[in-house]
């Protein structure tokens, strides 16, 4: 009967059902035009019971919760730490200097300005969330005082790149050809749930290769050759290889084999540019926790969950640390995908998947990044670099990478075996630079992020985190004037350091390494990257699932998409397949044809007793 049902679900665009749609949003019209007597969600008001309950309040779990949310469900989002954020926040972390806005973890609006969408639908900017353009966003600085300004136009770009190198310029403007192509096939695929059929979009992919047949064979290379090898095949001067090694070694492992999809970087920069968000991270995830309330929604901060509760394959809600319970029939993991199903009721979870996701890569190459705040008396300065230019650019504003070809490949060989690296990798930035009211007047807030680490340095962070946080400031010294000599205070945080308080694995700050390999329905491990889990009601919507890191919202938004066609078809089910099996309306079951077959069986039993007996 159930499959009879279903071959008559007419579905439209991307796969969603246009007859549950359309009961959906009526019923939601009707509920919303009295909420006194319809309530929020579709349980209960019990405060204990929630139609979903969100783990983590980060930029993807209140990005779930908005969404579902403004689909009218009651939410709960939970987060360990005092305040939502996560890696997505920023605050005054530097005793010394309390007016100094320190970013421990994410700075710059890139992933969300390429998914723009997000903040747009959810209305952030009626809630103080602004960006601030960044321009120029990224600049190179090269030890012999000459720089690489990577603008937004890909031909300024490539202009800069001609005061080193003609046949590089015209070579970087070929190679765009080719990242354009990239992200004509990347993009869409980013923006949908890749465990849906989605055959216009896939048709809208396979139309701009065909556009771009010739380049076919190039874009294989792209994505399945190293970052490395991509700028070596392509230019020849040093400053140009060194800048394009500086840019996409912040994503990964430029020797890698899979590393050229990290040009993406590049496409980002040129299609979407940069920004910053006006007053710090901080405000857009207060934006959206303003939001999530304004839409019915519960946040609780220090609430720290112990165990995702489930029984007999079926999600039953979550049990935090404290011993409170809440109760839902969807759970949305806004944390670590280890994290997560480890937190799952014992036995629920096979031992097969446990093992997958605890081996899954998470700077599995011992790399990781480091991180140094400086509040300072002062400003810092460029003026070497900014009088070799002539131009009159003031390179304060952007974010600055200093490390040539040879540093950033003896960073990553270096840090895989335990060592720090003898020159330090570094990108830094100034956010006061930009927005002056992230520090007093006449002074900075200074964000040093070498990428490139040791994760378990042979000596251990506790013995040489000062040492090495010295060593890094003394190196981008070489290249910042003002830094030394006016700090006030400062603030380090190592792999280790990640790991404690945003409760990630190897202070992985994307989750789960990025890779050709962990992408798609394979992020973050294959069998757990759909819109199932082996306990019905389970979803997880972190940076560790698609489309990946970045603060931008999208596992969030996917997830809650997933969810809401769950408690849809689940709805459905209390009403409809309860009654035709003998239990109550309104009574939950799982979906499981084994299940749901054992209890036919019973339920004829029991009928043909009942039978018997009268």
């Amino acid at each position: 009967m159930l499959s009879v049902r279903r071959s008559f679900c007419v579905t439209n665009h991307e796969g969603f059902s246009s007859t549950i749609k359309h009961r959906r949003e009526s019923h939601l019209r009707i509920r919303r035009s009295d909420p006194q007597k319809y309530g929020v969600g579709f349980m209960n008001n019990n405060n204990s019971e929630y139609d979903a309950i969100i783990v983590g309040g980060g930029s993807n779990g209140l990005s779930a919760g908005c969404y579902l949310g403004m689909a009218g469900k009651k939410v709960l989002v939970l987060e360990a730490l005092d305040k939502v954020g996560g890696m997505a926040s920023s605050g005054h972390l530097i005793p010394e200097a309390p007016d100094h806005l320190v970013h421990p973890c994410a700075l710059d609006m890139m992933s969300m300005r390429v998914h723009s969408h997000v903040p747009k639908e959810l209305g952030l900017s009626r809630h103080g969330f602004k960006i601030l353009e960044l321009s120029p966003g990224y600049v190179y600085l090269h030890p012999d005082g000459s720089s690489l300004v990577f603008w937004r136009d890909r031909r300024k770009t490539a202009d800069e790149i001609r005061r080193f190198s003609e046949r590089d310029a015209e070579a970087f403007l070929r190679f765009m050809d080719l990242i354009d192509l990239f992200m004509d096939v990347a993009l869409p695929m980013m923006r949908v749930d890749p465990a849906r059929t989605n055959i216009r979009t896939k048709l809208r992919v396979l139309g701009a290769i065909l556009k771009k047949r010739k380049l076919k064979p190039e874009l294989m290379a792209l994505m399945t050759g190293s970052a490395h090898q991509a700028a070596r095949e392509r230019f020849e001067h040093p400053v140009t290889i060194s800048a394009m090694c500086a840019l996409t070694g912040l994503a990964g492992d430029i020797t890698a084999d899979g590393g050229g999809i990290y040009y993406a970087l590049l496409g980002f920069l040129h299609r979407f540019g940069v920004g910053r968000v006006s007053g710090g991270m901080q405000q857009l995830s207060n934006a959206m926790k303003t939001r999530l309330e304004e839409l019915g929604g519960t946040v609780m901060t220090s609430a720290s969950v112990s165990e995702i509760l489930s029984e007999k394959g079926v999600v039953q809600g979550v049990k935090l640390a404290d011993g409170q319970s809440f109760k839902a029939p969807a759970v949305i993991a806004g944390c670590h995908p280890k994290v997560a199903l480890e937190m799952v009721s014992a036995g629920e979870i096979p031992s097969n998947l446990l093992t997958r996701i605890a081996m899954a890569p998470a700077n599995a190459k011992g790399t990781g990044p480091l991180k140094v705040d400086l509040a300072l008396s002062g400003q810092i300065s460029v003026p070497k670099f900014e009088a070799a230019r002539g131009d009159g650019l003031d390179l304060r504003r952007a974010c600055l990478l200093i490390g040539t070809e040879e540093a950033v490949l003896e960073n990553f060989s270096s840090s895989s075996r335990g060592e720090v690296p003898k020159l330090p990798y570094i990108t830094m930035a100034a956010p006061s630079a930009v927005d002056a009211t992230q520090a007093p007047e006449g002074q900075d807030v200074v964000y040093i992020y070498p990428p490139v680490m040791p994760v378990n340095p042979n000596k251990g962070w506790d013995v040489i985190r000062e040492q090495v946080a010295d060593q890094v400031v003394e190196q981008a010294s070489q290249y910042v004037a003002g830094l030394k000599d006016q700090v006030i205070g400062r603030r380090i945080e190592a792999a280790p350091d990640f790991t404690a308080r945003l409760n990630t694995v190897n202070g992985c700050v994307v989750h789960i390494d990025t890779t050709t390999m962990r992408s798609s329905t394979m992020r973050p491990a294959q069998g757990l990257g759909g819109d199932t889990l082996p306990v019905e009601g389970l979803y997880l919507g972190s940076a560790g699932t698609h489309p990946g890191g970045g603060v931008n919202g999208m596992a969030g938004r996917l997830a809650a998409s997933r969810v809401e066609r769950f408690l849809g078809k689940t709805g459905e089910k209390k009403s409809r397949i309860g009654p035709l099996l003998g239990l109550g309306m309104g009574t939950r079951v799982s979906t499981s044809p084994v299940f749901l077959a054992k209890l036919q069986q019973e339920n004829c039993k029991k009928r043909n007793k009942h039978d018997a007996n009268s």
